[in-house]
């Protein structure tokens, strides 16, 4: 038996720190309440192959194909083979899916009589809901309940409105230990450098700490989502990969707000400003509102640029009040709530940040590339989601990753936990392209000895409000390099004029390098200066922190990879606070 860590208690940390807690001491560490990450936001559900007309095999095929080259066969294969069992399995943990009913629009009921919707890019309806779009809040109810359970056997212990600051490794390289702080009490502050740190011995790691929305002014993430498993994990040696890529979600109330693509499956199409289809004309994809997130979100920002930004409107008046009002009561209490009535009325909606593809490098089962460090949920990144990520996905693949990972911890002492090797440098170009989706995606390593170790500051002091806004500016639905470029020259010479500031600045350094080094559009990821997809690029680029790894490792083959050292740049002389 031994002391494993679970930072963090969405749905991948819940459910690791359960399947852990059979055989191993758990603590399970969260920065605010128990249930205030991501999960409980997700509206949509959660999609899985559990109906006669569908199987893992489709369900494959349609996230390889979503993920636009990127995705991992392997992994995907696993994702769908895993996730009739795992739904399953939440049913026995208490989770109750809606059934079909009369104000349902959904097709055939599943085995348990089960409803379900379609969503963009599913050749098939499957897409689970509880509570009509309050799938994630009642599966994390159901795990809080089943974690108060393991917590009166002893075996489990809770610690909220805790922060970790830092992963400990040992002489040998594992990880041993977490530094935390107690956090503010102020909603979505952070703890300031004179917090008082204790640190607790572990065995093990698990970093589940949701995705980084917060790096952009509009978002749909709650404002606990500022990327701290990748930047805890970068900074213990942890190999990241795939940080370019970012979805953003198409529609979202101007004033916040998650309209889900859920409402769009059921039949709600988008309008102009002057309240005429636009999807459906020449030059748009021929699936119109339910073509994949990326291509609808750009079309969307596209014509709001020609309506001098003024948002687009989503009209589900056609679903009938009863529709709108059973199957989406959170949604409706939002646009009301925004002043709408959208059982009459179309409603204002706008794109917005959402969910983070790239996080750590790790396998199906959560390891990293430190030993006894696992990634889970939206920190990790296991090649599922590749550019990006099929709707509803993220649950499932939440649910699969955090139980393997759970089960591999107590499968065997925590303290022998493998680690994934860490990704070589290589000139290997003869990989089979975008047009065979099943062919493996190489890794690579980014850089060499000269990469800049993205938590060395600077002189010019940036706010953290500042920095979310730069990033929506050059680092959301469009890129270019001149303006990713002026980003990343003021990255360099930055340093933190606040606690937001400390967590998102090196997040950011990150992911400027790794979009400005892809030049190409693919999925998530576009580019107004390289708009092509180029077969030749379909690989994952990760990266390291400097000192990490074996100064051979990194200087291998290093003239195939030689990115512009940004982070190192003098920036210009700018205004001494922002």
């Amino acid at each position: 038996m031994g002391h494993v860590v679970v930072i963090g208690s969405g749905i991948a940390g819940l459910i690791s720190a359960l399947r852990a807690a059979r055989v191993h001491d758990v603590t399970l560490v969260t920065k605010a309440e128990l249930t205030a990450g991501s999960t409980a936001w997700a509206q949509g559900g959660i999609a899985a192959a559990v109906f006669a007309d569908d199987s893992p095999e489709l369900h494959a095929r349609d996230t390889l194909a979503a993920g636009a080259g990127l995705s991992d066969p392997e992994a995907v294969r696993l994702l769908a083979r895993e996730g009739a069992a795992r739904l399953h399995d939440l049913v026995a943990l208490g989770v109750e899916f809606d059934r079909v009913s009369g104000a349902s629009t959904g097709s055939a009921a599943g085995p348990l009589g089960w409803a379900r919707g379609l969503e963009a890019a599913h050749s098939v309806a499957r897409v689970l809901h509880a509570g009509g779009d309050a799938t994630g809040r009642i599966i994390e109810s159901a795990l809080a309940g089943a974690l108060d359970a393991a917590r009166a056997q002893g075996r489990m212990h809770v610690r909220e409105h805790t922060t970790a600051v830092a992963i400990v490794r040992g002489g040998d390289g594992r990880v041993c230990a977490v530094d935390v702080v107690p956090s503010p009490t102020a909603a979505g502050a952070h703890p300031g450098a004179d917090a008082p740190v204790e640190r607790l011995a572990a065995d093990a790691v698990v970093l589940a700490t949701g995705g980084n929305g917060q790096l952009y002014r509009h978002t749909t993430n709650p404002p606990v989502a500022t990327g701290d498993g990748v930047v805890l994990g970068y900074a213990a040696g942890a190999a990241v990969v795939d940080l370019e890529f970012v979805q953003f979600h198409p529609t979202v109330l101007p004033g916040g707000g998650l309209v889900s693509e859920a409402v769009r499956g059921e039949g709600a199409v988008l309008l102009d400003a002057a309240g005429r289809r636009f999807l459906t004309g020449a030059g748009h994809d021929p699936r119109a509102e339910l073509a994949p997130r990326d291509v609808v979100a750009r079309a969307i920002a596209a014509q709001m640029r020609e309506q001098s930004g003024a948002p687009v409107l989503l009209d589900a008046t056609a679903l009938g009040a009863g529709v709108l009002r059973e199957r989406f009561p959170t949604i409706d209490r939002l646009v009301r709530a925004a002043g709408f009535d959208w059982t009459r009325e179309p409603v204002a909606v706008t794109p917005a940040a959402h969910y983070a593809m790239g996080g750590l490098l790790t396998d199906m089962s959560g390891r990293t590339t430190v030993a006894g460090l696992f990634a889970v949920g939206e920190t990790g990144s296991t090649g599922v989601h590749g550019a990006n990520r099929l709707a509803s996905n993220s649950l499932l693949e939440a649910l699969v990753v955090g139980w393997l990972a759970g089960d591999l911890l107590a499968a065997a002492p925590a303290a022998a936990a493998p680690s994934l090797p860490t990704p070589a440098l290589s000139t290997t170009q003869d990989q089979r392209g975008d047009d065979d989706l099943t062919a493996a995606v190489p890794t690579r390593l980014s850089g060499g000895l000269e990469a800049a170790d993205a938590l060395r500051n600077g002189t010019i002091p940036v706010t953290g409000d500042y920095l979310r806004d730069r990033a929506w500016d050059a680092l959301g639905l469009l890129r270019d390099e001149s303006t990713m470029s002026e980003l990343a020259r003021e990255l360099a010479d930055a340093r933190p004029a606040d606690a937001l500031a400390a967590r998102l600045l090196p997040l950011a350094r990150l992911t400027a390098e790794a979009a400005r080094a892809r030049r190409e559009s693919r999925g998530a990821h576009a580019r107004t200066d390289y708009p092509a997809t180029e077969p030749a690029l379909r690989w994952r680029r990760a990266w390291v922190r400097p000192g990490s790894v074996s100064p051979e490792l990194l200087t291998r083959d290093a003239a195939v990879d030689a990115p512009e050292p940004a982070l190192a740049a003098a920036a210009p002389t700018r205004e001494a606070t922002r």
